[in-house]
């Protein structure tokens, strides 16, 4: 299952359209606080945007929804289903993704044939309530270690406040690829930022 290395977050169709005319090759809609049928209504147009351009479409916690609209695939944090759950009910055409913030996480996760672990938060978010404790660079630094001694090949992407400037220290530390939402958001250019951002990420090279 090919996982890209920019996660762009959103929480409406009109920003993913313009960071798929930047490059995006997938996006992940987060949608709080709505009732379902509007929450499925804003899928369906961003899936839309996502096919005219070939970008996967990520849908945030529901199982459910995922499956009804077809997406690409979901993304599972703590309290939501158990990806196991997920995997029997979605098959294995779905991509299955899980956050983590500790190595008990992590090998927790590597046994329920997810695709990926969003690792974080990075920084401080406010993008995001209940935080779990910031792991910074030293604490990605010593997870990936950990997945390196251990063997754990699941593609790990860091979220949490990175920044562009962020993006190589980030990736040095072996995790393979990053999560943005306000960074790019809040740029005032989503198309061009989200390029910035892909053209910094495949730019970096392991030193």
């Amino acid at each position: 299952m090919q996982i890209d290395k920019l996660h762009y977050i959103t929480t409406n169709f009109s920003d993913a359209e313009q960071a798929c005319r930047g490059g995006a090759g997938w996006i992940q809609l987060r949608i709080k606080n709505k009732a379902y049928e509007e929450w499925k209504a804003i899928a369906r147009e961003t899936k839309k945007v996502c096919e005219q351009y070939g970008t996967k479409l990520i849908i945030n916690d529901s199982v459910q929804l995922a499956k009804e609209i077809g997406a690409a695939g979901v993304h599972l944090g703590k309290e939501d289903m158990s990806p196991a759950e997920a995997r029997i009910i979605l098959g294995d055409q779905f991509i299955i993704g899980g956050t983590a913030n500790t190595w008990e996480d992590i090998k927790r996760l590597t046994t329920l044939r997810i695709d990926y672990i969003g690792l974080g938060p990075f920084r401080y978010t406010q993008t995001k309530t209940n935080l779990s404790p910031l792991l910074g660079i030293k604490g990605y630094d010593a997870l990936m270690k950990n997945c390196r001694v251990e063997s754990v090949t699941t593609p790990m992407i860091a979220i949490g406040g990175i920044q562009k400037e962020d993006i190589h220290s980030v990736l040095a530390t072996g995790v393979f690829g990053i999560a943005v939402s306000s960074a790019i958001t809040n740029s005032g250019n989503i198309k061009k930022e989200t390029f910035r951002f892909k053209e910094a990420i495949e730019n970096y090279k392991r030193e």
